[in-house]
């Protein structure tokens, strides 16, 4: 069995959805510390200038775990994202199969940013055929860090291979993964060029372009078959 395992991301690029699609089950990393500044609760989407950020505002303290972090619902957020895609993706061939679900997202007032990542992440996964287990970190009870956690996860699950991100190639211990007779596979996965709603090529935006200019090829875009 193969375990990924990721922080929830916010509308992430299609190389996220790639690594749940590789797995058989995936676990979000829910119960570490919040890290500011990251993809956790910003993503880039297209515009006619190149790109731009969507941040959802978020209220925490140090040392915070992502599972505890709030949405600051006292900025209009819901409404100013809503209308980024709306004047964004206005043109794009398939915007009108996907806004609806946008904007039945963007109605609902949600208070934790984890559970609001991993609805998105859920329900695309969803609309892209992709069927999948999805576990809590926070559900499992460890408690151990870095490498050895990622393979304390991995035996409580029964899994036999863990897939990594590139990322990680640098910081994983990779004698441990042997240690547990874990197979350690990396993800091999460079997003394809699709025609976009504007003129040139932006790479690495959020799944909301692939699935607005894509709209059912979106799946062959995150497995890499382009």
């Amino acid at each position: 069995m193969k375990v990924a395992i990721h922080q929830p991301q916010y509308l992430s690029w299609p190389g996220y959805f790639n690594k749940i699609y590789q797995s058989d089950v995936f676990v979000f990393l829910d119960d570490v510390q919040y890290k500011k500044n990251d993809w956790i609760n910003r993503n880039r989407i297209r515009t006619s200038s190149g790109w731009q950020w969507i941040t959802v505002p978020v209220e925490f303290k140090f040392k915070d775990l992502i599972n505890e972090v709030r949405i600051n619902n006292r900025v209009c957020w819901r409404r100013k994202h809503l209308q980024a895609l709306k004047i964004n993706y206005s043109r794009a061939p398939f915007f009108k199969d996907y806004i609806s679900f946008f904007e039945g997202v963007f109605s609902r007032e949600w208070i934790y940013l984890s559970e609001f990542c991993i609805f998105l992440v859920e329900q695309i996964c969803n609309i892209l055929n992709i069927k999948k287990k999805f576990v809590l970190s926070s559900s499992l009870n460890i408690h151990t860090t870095g490498t050895q956690r990622l393979i304390d996860i991995c035996r409580k699950l029964g899994a036999d291979t863990y897939i990594s991100g590139q990322g990680a190639k640098n910081y994983l211990q990779k004698e441990l993964f042997m240690e547990y007779n874990i197979n350690l596979k990396f993800q091999e996965y460079k997003m394809p060029c699709y025609r976009q709603v504007y003129k040139g090529w932006v790479e690495n935006l959020s799944i909301v372009d692939v699935l607005f200019c894509c709209g059912d090829d979106s799946l062959k875009i995150v497995k890499g078959d382009g």
